[in-house]
């Protein structure tokens, strides 16, 4: 079998190698999958930067997300058997309930990733993917359709029928929230700037699409497409949170989802006080979660946004593929 592998977090695209090792064979409670396909998200960018929030631990096997075929199980493994299609859980022990220190090891970090023929894994962290999904689509889950579902409703309140949500840009979190917050029931506002990807998020159900280019204040516009009220519930993945207090109803959820800029100006108090919301921060999502979603995405028969799929040899292409920012959807690799 063989293995990408990366030196060090900070290595950059050049720290990465392929290497070939024996096949192992799964121990008490765990299960061997052949992964078929894995895919990209901003995270695996900061691994190879070295600016990801988590520890990466020398000569990992990256990628966090990837779907495959069970093939082997040890003794114990009885939540998986032979044949099962599975992905895997970023957060292996993250079984249900609230995030927590115990859990911070992570799948392409401090645990080996998937971005190798096969995977040795704890058999409960592994869900079984919807039958409906190719093994490239499924790849495109753990990281950001799972965050995604947590942003619209892990706060115990949820994404109500009629709620306006907003979502910016075009990447794999907003993605799988405009998708899920339209099954859900919501109006969806889209940000982009690009006219091109404002007629894309349209055909996906975007409701409202506002071009940030053309209309720097997006949060006004929003304002004003909502009538003044501001939007029930905004999926910031940009970081910049004091535009998120502005655009936001009061009493309304901001999730922070992440960041995709460096900087960006403070969040005045005042302002966040005045506006009443909740800010809550998502780091994926439990098991129980990706569960959920799974059997939301069957009962809808939801479809990922797959961009482009890469063969194995070519992971590297793909990672500068995904790094160039042109991608509308997910860029998959395809270990077959």
């Amino acid at each position: 079998m063989r293995s990408y592998h990366l030196s060090h977090s900070g290595a950059g695209l050049s720290g990465l190698s392929v290497r070939e090792h024996d096949v192992p064979t799964p121990g008490p409670g765990q299960a061997l999958v052949a992964v078929r396909a894995t895919s990209l998200s901003f995270r695996e960018l900061m691994v190879l930067d070295g600016t990801y929030v988590l520890p990466v631990k020398p000569d990992v096997v990256p990628v966090s997300d990837g779907a495959g075929e069970v093939v082997a199980v040890g003794p114990g493994a009885g939540s998986v058997r032979v044949g099962d299609r599975v992905a895997a859980t970023l957060f292996p022990s993250w079984q249900d309930g609230p995030f927590a220190i115990e859990h911070a090891a992570q799948r392409g970090g401090s645990l080996d990733g998937m971005l190798t023929e096969y995977a040795l894994v704890d058999a409960d962290g592994l869900v079984t993917v919807p039958a409906h999904l190719t093994y490239a689509e499924a790849a495109t889950l753990p990281c950001v359709a799972v965050t995604a579902w947590n942003a619209l409703t892990g706060d115990g309140v949820g994404v109500r029928p009629g709620d306006t949500v907003v979502v910016q840009g075009s990447g794999g979190v907003s993605l799988f929230a405009l998708r899920f917050a339209k099954a859900l029931g919501a109006r969806v506002i889209a940000t982009t700037s690009s006219p091109a990807k404002a007629a894309r998020l349209r055909e996906l159900g975007a409701d409202e699409v506002v071009d940030y280019a053309a209309t720097p204040d997006w949060a006004g516009e929003v304002r004003a497409l909502t009538g003044g009220r501001g939007a029930d519930r905004i999926v910031d993945v940009a970081g910049l949170l004091h535009e998120s207090v502005r655009a936001i109803t009061l009493a309304g959820t901001i999730v922070c989802v992440g960041f995709t800029g460096r900087t960006a100006p403070p969040l005045d108090p005042y302002a966040l006080f005045s506006s009443g919301a909740t800010v809550r921060s998502v780091a994926v999502g439990s098991r129980a979660q990706f569960t959920a979603m799974n059997a939301f995405i069957e009962e809808h028969g939801l479809r990922p946004v797959v961009d482009r799929v890469f063969p194995f040899d070519e992971a590297v292409d793909a990672y500068r593929h995904y790094a160039a920012g042109s991608s509308f959807g997910k860029v998959v690799i395809d270990h077959s």
